[in-house]
């Protein structure tokens, strides 16, 4: 880890997680996906050569202690309920957590949001996405399909606006955050939410 940005990767409870994979995993199988995906994921992230930090923020006490292991900060994920006007629990306001413990400890750094799902994360894949950010305000990376966000980023002196979730993309795109023209081939973009995803993971 040798660049400038700060990489916050959300991950809910394992046993929460990835609920479309109810259906083709029990949930003691499921769990063990979310965790080795978010390890996978946090792995790649730390091997940029553009990032120079990685904080994870989950409640899910298992991954914590891995990921501590593998030297990644971590976040409890927020449980109270937001201001009004703040985000929604869940990744929203796991990122924010994220991005505030990031700037309260490095203010001037950009920072970035990568979702735990992305098990098949080229290092330098996710250094060429974040080098095109560089060259805005806010901006983000679609998924495969077009519709979901797999790199969420501001940089100096500005704050996130996360709008994870189904049609995540639209919804970061309404909120200033350009969409960065990533090749669909790129492992940046492929992220795990369905059974063909798995597959194809």
């Amino acid at each position: 880890m040798t660049g400038g940005w700060w990489v916050v990767v959300p991950v809910k409870d394992a046993h929460r997680g990835k609920s479309r994979l109810a259906g083709v995993l029990d949930d003691t199988a499921r769990a063990a996906l979310v965790r080795s995906m978010a390890l996978d994921t946090l792995t790649a992230v730390r091997a940029a050569r553009s990032v120079a930090g990685v904080v994870l923020v989950t409640p899910d006490a298992d991954l914590a202690a891995a990921a501590d292991a593998l030297g990644v900060l971590v976040v409890d994920e927020p449980t109270s309920t937001p201001a009004a006007g703040g985000p929604e629990p869940g990744l929203d306001a796991a990122a924010v957590a994220g991005a505030a413990h990031v700037r309260a400890r490095t203010p001037g750094a950009p920072v970035a949001v990568v979702p735990g799902d992305l098990p098949r994360l080229d290092p330098a894949d996710l250094d060429v996405a974040l080098a095109l950010a560089a060259a805005h305000d806010h901006a983000h990376v679609p998924d495969a399909a077009g519709t979901g966000t797999t790199l969420l980023t501001a940089t100096r002196g500005h704050r996130l606006r996360p709008r994870f979730g189904a049609g995540s993309s639209g919804r970061h795109a309404d909120a200033g955050h350009v969409r960065l023209d990533v090749p669909v081939t790129s492992t940046l973009r492929h992220d795990v939410d369905e059974a063909r995803d798995l597959q194809e993971a």
